[in-house]
């Protein structure tokens, strides 16, 4: 049987492009494994949280609302970003009260994703929410959203289509429907 190459590609040098509140932007030089040199665009955003919110009727709290970026109304789970330092659950559970005024007698871990590992380094945890008691929202400044209950079932049927686009929201609502038999 053959070795495996080593994939690994090292850092030779690195210029700072961008830096804001939620994400950096800098560019690498790396040496490859062939022993070429490349470079490598990296986005390094803040870690996020998305939770799949489930009533008493099986019903997803999903959450429409505008993302500038596509210009368009989306239809997603429940998610924002964690501060710093912030564990992943207690963000969750945070951004799920925001967002639709929700409070889980039950919650549980669904994994982690990597959005876009080619060039973003943003970790998001996943988590089902469920034995709901539900409360007033508390969205941030600037923040216009809807809540909606929409039929788990529904949902993975939207995932599966190719309405619900949004990546945190399809991996949440399939791996629930695999890992949950739901």
């Amino acid at each position: 049987m053959e070795a495996m190459m080593d994939l690994t590609e090292k850092t030779l040098s690195r210029e700072e492009k961008y830096s804001g509140p939620l994400f950096s932007v800098h560019t690498d030089q790396v040496l490859l494994p062939n022993g070429q040199t490349s470079y490598r665009e990296v986005v390094e955003h803040v870690d996020g949280v998305a939770v799949l919110a489930l009533d008493e009727r099986n019903n997803v709290l999903a959450v429409r609302q505008y993302r500038y970026v596509f210009g368009r109304t989306l239809l997603e789970l429940p998610a924002g970003k964690l501060d710093p330092g912030e564990d992943p659950v207690t963000g969750a559970l945070r951004e799920l009260k925001e967002e639709t005024g929700a409070v889980p007698d039950t919650f549980l871990p669904l994994g982690r994703i990597l959005p876009a590992p080619g060039c973003y380094s943003e970790v998001l945890h996943l988590f089902l929410a469920r034995n709901l008691h539900m409360g007033e929202q508390h969205l941030d400044p600037g923040e216009f959203l809807h809540v909606e209950r929409i039929p788990f079932e529904e949902m993975v049927h939207r995932c599966l289509d190719g309405e619900i686009e949004d990546a945190k929201t399809v991996a949440a609502v399939l791996k629930a429907k695999v890992q949950l038999n739901l």
